[in-house]
Formats: structure tokens, C-alpha cells, sequence
């Protein structure tokens, strides 16, 4: 028996209209569900975890919806070690791209999930929370911070209207980063410490990062002028910022960031910093394209 777990406002809607669609699916192939539901984040985690104690036959959790639900379940199902599906119906949906799955093939991505065993895959692990895909700090974070004070405009609008506000006044801030085998002293604009390749609905920040390496790729974009980040930005796109001189990646399974600033991982809000990330190698079983 599966867990069926939906937000059915993830996407502005979508994901009660994939949530249904993935009912049917599993309706029609005769797999055993439960849907668990509940009003809020902290009661959907806390109705999960009973749910999940109580059932020691369930296979594992099928989560409808973005990147805020994921971030919820990954607290769940992590400690737990139960298997965890996420199929993509929210605004960003980095996490799915991050296995390498299509956004809009549910049915094969289904078929897979119902029919085969997952895979083992890292997760980070940030002042005792989990991430699949990446933590930042930075510029990002106070455009997200931003965003999130404003009741108008909607959707992705948002977070145009909130670079346009922050940008002219944002200032790199004095970061020190402790890796494994080196402290870095230096003003940042931006740091990303990826699990994951994509955040913001496919930025490719550290394009070449694994899920299954041990490490994160931490990537430091150093202070450029305003103009010029206008410039780099779009290129984030396609990953090809990376070669960009201000553009600094290093790998590191330990993170440690002292700064006078805020940050986020999978899009929700960890808190201010000082913070201390641990890339933990294969902890989560999911399914891997």
C-alpha cells in the first residue's frame, strides 16, 4: 500500500488536477493507496508520520505537488527510510528535474515508480533538516524573502518585480566558508551548495553537480558590478555561467557559512546564518532516471 500525498494549490491549481490524474492511474493499475491529508505543512507532517508508523506495510509515499511539499516529506520519510515518489505539479519542480525525470511524462515516471525499486540517492542535511537539491544564500534569498512580503503580483511575476526592487540596493555581503580542506575569507553576491544540478525552475547554478557522490558542489559567484550581473544572469539557464571569472565551484561533502545573512534550501525559508550543511551519502530511496 502507498501513502498518496497531494497539495492540491502546489502550481496554482496543478496539482489537484495531477493529483487526480495520478489517482486514476493508480485506480486502473489496481495499486493499493491511502491518501493522507491534512490543512497545513506541520499537520500534513505530523499525520504522515502517523500514518507511516502505522502502516509497516506501506511500500512508500507518492507526493503530488512542488518543492515546498517535497522539503515537508523528505522530513518525514528520511528518518523513517521509506521510499518517497515525487511527481512534479508545482511552480519550480527541481527536484524531479534534479532525478533527471520529464515534467510532463506522468505515465512512464508512474509506471517506473509502481514497477521497479528505487534507488539510493544523497540528500543534504542542514542544521538538522533535509534538502534534495540546493541550499543558498545570497541575492536569491533576499529576492525569496521579498517575494514572499508581497501580496501582488502572482506567481512567477513575483519574483521578477521583487529582483527589480532588491537589485539596485543589494550589496555582496562578507561570507566565510568552511570546506573540507580550506576556509574561504571573501564577499559574496551569491553561494549555492547543490545537492542537486537546478533550483528556481531549472536555473542549472552548479550544472555539473551529482546526487550520488558524497559532495556537494559549492558554488561562489564573487562580486561583480550590477551591470555585468545582468549580463551573467541568463546564463544560468544553461549552466554556462561557470565559466564566468567571478564563478568559483568547489566540491566539499562538509559546509559551514558565517555571514550576516538569511537562507534557503529547496525554496523554503532554514533561517539565518551561521549554518552547517553535511552532504549524507545514498540516505533517501527515490526513483532515478
Amino acid at each position: 500500500m502507498w501513502a498518496l500525498v497531494i497539495n492540491p494549490i502546489a502550481g496554482s491549481g496543478r496539482g489537484a488536477i495531477v493529483g487526480s490524474e495520478v489517482s486514476k492511474f493508480l485506480l486502473a493499475h489496481h495499486v493499493e493507496f491511502r491518501h493522507v491529508r491534512a490543512d497545513s505543512a506541520e499537520a500534513l507532517s505530523l499525520n504522515l508520520q502517523e500514518f507511516l508508523r502505522n502502516s509497516p506495510e506501506c511500500t512508500g509515499v507518492i507526493a503530488v505537488g512542488g518543492d515546498g511539499l517535497l522539503h515537508c516529506v523528505l522530513q518525514v520519510v528520511t528518518p523513517l527510510q521509506i521510499p518517497v515518489a515525487m511527481i512534479p505539479a508545482g511552480t519550480g519542480n527541481d527536484f524531479v528535474r534534479t532525478l533527471g525525470w520529464p515534467l510532463d511524462k506522468l505515465n512512464d515516471y508512474l509506471a517506473t515508480v509502481i514497477q521497479t525499486s528505487p534507488q539510493s540517492m544523497d540528500l543534504g542535511l542542514v542544521d538538522g533538516r533535509w534538502f534534495g537539491a540546493i541550499l543558498s544564500t545570497g541575492f536569491d534569498s533576499i529576492v525569496n524573502e521579498k517575494a514572499n512580503s508581497m501580496r501582488w503580483p502572482k506567481g512567477p511575476n513575483k519574483y521578477n518585480a521583487a529582483i527589480a526592487i532588491e537589485l539596485p540596493r543589494f550589496k555582496p555581503r562578507d561570507y566565510e566558508i568552511e570546506l573540507d580542506d580550506r576556509t574561504i575569507s571573501t564577499q559574496a553576491m551569491l553561494i549555492a551548495v547543490a545537492n542537486g544540478r537546478s533550483y528556481g525552475g531549472g536555473m542549472l547554478v552548479c550544472p555539473d553537480a551529482h546526487i550520488n557522490d558524497g559532495l556537494f558542489d559549492v558554488m561562489v559567484l564573487h562580486p561583480i558590478t550590477k551591470i555585468e550581473f545582468l549580463k551573467v544572469f541568463p546564463r544560468v539557464f544553461k549552466g554556462t555561467h561557470i565559466t564566468h571569472p567571478a564563478v568559483e565551484i568547489i566540491r566539499s561533502r562538509n559546509v559551514t557559512i558565517r555571514a550576516t545573512a538569511v537562507a534557503y534550501a529547496d525554496g523554503e525559508r532554514i533561517g539565518d546564518t551561521p549554518l552547517t550543511a553535511e552532504c549524507v551519502d545514498g540516505v533517501l530511496q527515490t526513483w532515478i532516471r
